[in-house]
C-alpha cells in the first residue's frame, strides 16, 4: 500500500485527486492540506510515500514546501502537479528534491501509475517538462568523467529503472548501486537521483 498526501489550495482539486487516486486500491490518501505550511506539518506527522504538490500556493509555495520536505522525511517522494509550466517553477521544484513534475491534466490511470514509480524511486516527469528542464539547464558547462559502469546505472536510471532493478540488467547487488549513485551525484552537483537523470541528459553522457 502507497500512503499519499495531497497539498493543494483548492479544495476541490484535492477532491478530485482523492477520487482518482481511490480507483488504485492500492493506494491510500492518509490526509490533505491546503498550504505548503500545513503539507509540510501534515508529512512531518504522517511520513507519507508520497506528496502529491501544487507549486502555485500562497505564502510557502510548492518549492519552498518540497524543499523542506525532503530536507525533514527523505524517504518522502515528492511529485509536482501542478498546471504551471512555467520553466523556473519547473527547474525549482526539480532542484528543490521533487522526483516528477506532471501536469494536472494528467489522467487518473497514469497518475496512479506515477504514484507508484516514485514510491519505488523511479523518476517520473512528462516528456515537455525534461525537455524544459534540459533547456533550462543547458547554459550550464560541466567536465564530468565517469567509469563505464557509472554510465550505465545512468542509462538504466533514465529509463526509469529502480536500483534493484538496475542491479539485475548489469547483474551487480542493490548495495553496490546505491553505493556507485552515492559517488555519481557528488560528481554530477546534484542532490538527487531525479537532478542525477537530468543532468546525464544534458551533458550528453545518456542519450533520451
Amino acid at each position: 500500500m502507497v500512503r499519499v498526501v495531497l497539498v493543494d489550495d483548492h479544495a476541490i482539486v484535492r477532491q478530485g485527486l482523492r477520487m482518482f487516486l481511490a480507483l488504485d486500491p492500492t493506494i491510500d490518501v492518509v490526509g490533505e492540506a491546503e498550504s505548503g505550511e500545513a503539507g509540510v506539518l501534515l508529512v512531518r506527522e504522517l511520513k507519507p510515500d508520497v506528496v502529491l504538490m501544487d507549486i502555485l500556493m500562497p505564502e510557502m509555495d510548492g518549492v519552498q514546501a518540497t524543499a523542506a520536505i525532503i530536507q525533514e522525511s527523505p524517504a518522502t517522494k515528492v511529485i509536482a502537479l501542478t498546471s504551471s509550466m512555467d520553466p523556473k517553477s519547473v527547474v525549482g521544484a526539480v532542484k528543490a528534491g521533487a522526483s516528477g513534475y506532471l501536469p494536472k491534466t494528467t489522467e487518473a490511470e497514469e497518475l496512479g501509475r506515477a504514484v507508484h514509480a516514485v514510491a519505488q524511486g523511479q523518476v517520473q516527469l512528462a516528456p515537455d517538462v525534461a525537455a524544459m528542464i534540459i533547456q533550462e539547464m543547458r547554459g550550464h558547462v560541466s567536465q564530468v568523467t565517469l567509469s563505464e559502469r557509472e554510465i550505465a546505472i545512468l542509462r538504466l536510471l533514465v529509463l526509469g529503472k529502480t536500483n534493484r532493478e538496475i542491479g539485475e540488467e548489469l547483474q551487480i547487488g542493490e548495495k553496490s548501486v546505491k553505493s556507485q549513485m552515492s559517488s555519481i551525484m557528488p560528481k554530477l552537483n546534484v542532490q538527487s537521483r531525479t537532478q542525477a537523470a537530468l543532468e546525464a541528459v544534458r551533458l550528453g553522457l545518456v542519450n533520451v
